[in-house]
């Protein structure tokens, strides 16, 4: 999820490799603030909660039973499938320790392949630093017609923050925001990743604010604030002047809406069961002929 800042830059530059200099966020700033969140994090929980809903319902449809499962970025281990043996993996110690799983990235399991039938990933993808390569790791280990579900933040998420910010950095402004997935960016990127029937859609979840520190603290609650290395400082008259156009843009009880798009994500480890597209140029009829005007009998 692109988010702002909500501290301080730290007042020396650390010594990074080579490898760690090309990544888009910082991994350890990303680890201190699970940690951070993980003791409150029930009280902030609407969005993975919102999103775990729409990927249970997908799977509701689904006519299998599952029972070896990944939950890839588990946060509190929420994840309950009946049945069905749950691993849980989380880029934060305390909610590895929560969710009784182990602390690893996303772009780099440590499971072997084929080791699961369902991997499930809610709210996590926005702030892996290769986001191709944890999509195929996680096509990795399932087994052959295993499903991946996938759910987070996507492109016009906090819009309107976005644009707060810019207005109170009208002059200077900084980087704040992550990189965003847009819905059909997504859709390609599991089919790059080796997924087959890859389907990606988005839905759009609007959440009314009092005020823009209200939202803040939310983004604080969920583990969601910037996680772009060596981030500028947020200063105060920033912050009064987001606050303000925060609040030019409410509605007429008060409350300024924001915008959370969520993109889902769903796609099959290939298998030669599934069903395969048509070969090219194997139609029996004519595209042009079907939109030919019918003639009246």
């Amino acid at each position: 999820m692109p988010l702002l800042v909500a501290g301080a830059a730290p007042l020396h530059k650390p010594h990074v490799s080579d490898s760690q200099a090309s990544e888009i966020f910082s991994r350890a700033t990303r680890r201190r603030r699970r940690d951070r969140a993980a003791p409150g994090y029930a009280g902030f929980a609407f969005l993975r909660e919102h999103m775990l809903e729409g990927l249970l319902e997908r799977l509701d449809a689904v006519r299998r039973e599952f029972h070896d499962v990944l939950d890839l970025g588990s946060f509190g281990g929420d994840l309950a499938i009946p049945g069905a043996r749950i691993a849980h993996l989380d880029a934060g110690f305390g909610f590895a320790k929560a969710s009784g799983g182990v602390q690893g990235d996303e772009d780099r399991l440590p499971f072997a392949d084929a080791s699961f039938d369902l991997v499930v990933s809610v709210g996590v993808l926005d702030q892996v630093n290769d986001v191709p390569g944890a999509l195929t790791l996680a096509r990795r280990v399932l087994r052959p017609d295993g499903l991946f579900l996938g759910a987070f933040a996507g492109a016009g998420t906090l819009s309107t923050l976005r644009g707060c910010v810019k207005e109170a950095e009208a002059e200077r402004p900084a980087a704040r925001f992550h990189p965003q997935i847009d819905v059909r960016s997504a859709g390609d990127l599991l089919a790059r990743a080796g997924f087959a029937l890859p389907v990606a859609d988005v839905e759009t979840l609007v959440v009314r604010y009092a005020g823009l520190p209200n939202l803040l603290r939310d983004l604080r609650g969920m583990a969601a604030t910037n996680l772009l290395p060596n981030p500028a400082p947020l200063t105060r008259d920033t912050l009064v002047r987001a606050s303000a156009a925060f609040a030019d843009r409410a509605e007429p009880d008060g409350r300024t809406p924001e915008r959370f798009e969520i993109v889902y994500l769903t796609g099959w480890a290939p298998d030669p069961s599934q069903p395969k597209p048509a070969r090219r140029g194997s139609a029996t009829a004519s595209l042009a002929d079907a939109l030919k005007p019918k003639r009246p009998d």
